[in-house]
């Protein structure tokens, strides 16, 4: 390939990018608004759930049991009620996700030996949200219960009998916070908005624009158009990994365990092959409505939804999990946590590596027999 020929193409690009201000919107604000949306708005963390009680014992051992939950950093007590149609009217209005309701011989039952029941009330309109916070729940009375237990048997001055200890140690997330893994993957979102958006619009406008005859005229062969046009789209691309590093480590405080290189090389990898099938889609449809309406369906969709990113995909049915093996974007989320949070390297990424390195491959000879077709 002759490089003078690249470099024309690529220049006549950069400063197509440069005179459209929705391109560079798109290639530069839209990463950085999705980060800051994803980072700051999106979260899976269940925090301060407001909690209503209604505690009728009105006792030392209720109030100990109402202070375990205000103690926790997963429930805040908005409301002390005394009936039930005030509880039921905080759920309704949805001031209070649950209520607590503590019966008169709660405190009776507990020194007396016996069962103490009490009433626990959860608004399951979201269910997911809901079976954390009975997960919470049922972790705070499981902590009273242990100290009733010890507290019982010291009034008896009788020695507490041995229980299993459970020490839980969490790798890779410490704080188990939701935003140490959204943002790391949110990085293949990024790159496969700039293959949607912007590259399948390159050889689409030239269709439109009527400029494509006067291309395929010249004596630049399709190899040198498609990396000529597939230069600058790259270097925006990189540029947009670098600021969503950088925001992950500055602006989220997200610790990258891993070789920067390694990240950088994959990542470049990933691009080229979003990249190549942005190019492969923009040659296919001649215009730039349906190119772009098929790179969203085909590209930054299946990245969004079947790739792990935003739902597990341990969860989705079997004929779902089969369809998301064709979703590039799954491997590169492997390789995007695999880097962040574990630390780790090739040893141990090299089946996915390979699989984005045959995706690429695939794209890019894809791309150059398609417009090989098309010129002919």
């Amino acid at each position: 390939m002759n490089v003078m020929r690249i470099k024309s193409v690529a220049k006549k690009e950069f400063i197509q990018i440069w005179r459209d201000p929705r391109s560079l919107a798109l290639a530069i604000l839209i990463p950085i608004m999705l980060l800051l949306l994803f980072g700051f708005a999106l979260t899976l963390d269940v925090d301060n759930v407001r909690l209503a009680v209604w505690d009728q014992d009105n006792s030392r051992e209720s109030r100990d049991l109402v202070r375990d939950f205000s103690l926790s950093r997963y429930f805040q007590i908005v409301a002390y009620c005394g009936n039930y149609p005030d509880l039921e009217s905080l759920i309704d209005s949805g001031d209070a996700r649950m209520f607590l309701v503590i019966p008169t011989n709660f405190s009776k039952n507990l020194m007396a030996g016996r069962s103490a029941p009490v009433q626990l009330v959860l608004d399951g309109s979201d269910s997911n949200t809901g079976t954390i916070v009975l997960s919470y729940a049922e972790a705070v009375v499981q902590r009273y219960n242990s100290t009733a237990a010890a507290k019982a048997y010291a009034r008896a001055k009788m020695k507490a009998p041995s229980a299993v200890e459970l020490r839980p140690r969490v790798w890779f997330n410490e704080d188990l916070k939701s935003r140490n893994f959204i943002i790391p993957g949110l990085i293949a979102v990024i790159i496969m908005v700039i293959a949607a958006l912007l590259t399948s619009l390159t050889v689409a406008r030239e269709w439109d624009r009527g400029t494509m005859e006067q291309l395929i005229s010249t004596p630049i062969t399709s190899g040198e158009l498609i990396t000529g046009k597939f230069v600058p789209y790259f270097a925006l691309g990189t540029a947009d990994l670098i600021v969503a590093v950088c925001m992950a480590r500055f602006v989220y405080g997200i610790p990258l365990r891993g070789s920067v290189v390694l990240l950088f090389v994959l990542s470049s990898l990933f691009l080229t092959g979003a990249l190549a099938m942005g190019l492969f889609i923009s040659i296919a449809a001649r215009t730039q409505l349906l190119a772009s309406q098929i790179a969203i369906v085909t590209t930054f969709l299946p990245t969004f939804l079947l790739s792990g990113f935003a739902y597990a995909i341990a969860n989705m049915p079997g004929a779902i999990q089969v369809i998301t093996r064709f979703v590039p974007a799954r491997y590169f989320l492997v390789i995007l946590k695999g880097i962040y949070l574990k630390g780790v390297g090739l040893k141990v990424l090299a089946g996915d590596v390979l699989l984005l390195l045959v995706f690429a491959a695939i794209m890019v000879t894809l791309a150059q027999r398609k417009f090989v077709r098309k010129v002919a």
